[in-house]
């Protein structure tokens, strides 16, 4: 049960920034969003995939990856739509 929360937990908050990066793509502009937030929160994310892997917890490693992504995909577009 532990594990099942914790996976539902990762994948919502992995998946918060899937919004932005629909909103960006459709409006073809970006200017709003902030880098500097975005690269302080792509560096919490990785020292959360490092300390999955030094866990060996795969759920944490998994849903922190897909946050990165995320995170490197809101930041190339805010570059080509800024």
């Amino acid at each position: 049960m532990t594990q099942t929360i914790g996976i539902i937990a990762g994948i919502l908050t992995a998946s918060s920034l899937l919004p932005q990066v629909i909103k960006i793509i459709r409006e073809k502009k970006a200017e709003d969003v902030s880098i500097m937030m975005l690269i302080i929160l792509m560096l919490g994310v990785a020292l959360w995939i490092y300390y999955g892997i030094l866990r060996e917890d795969l759920p944490i490693i998994v849903t922190n990856a897909f946050s990165l992504l995320l995170n490197i995909t809101t930041v190339v577009l805010r570059l080509k739509y800024k």
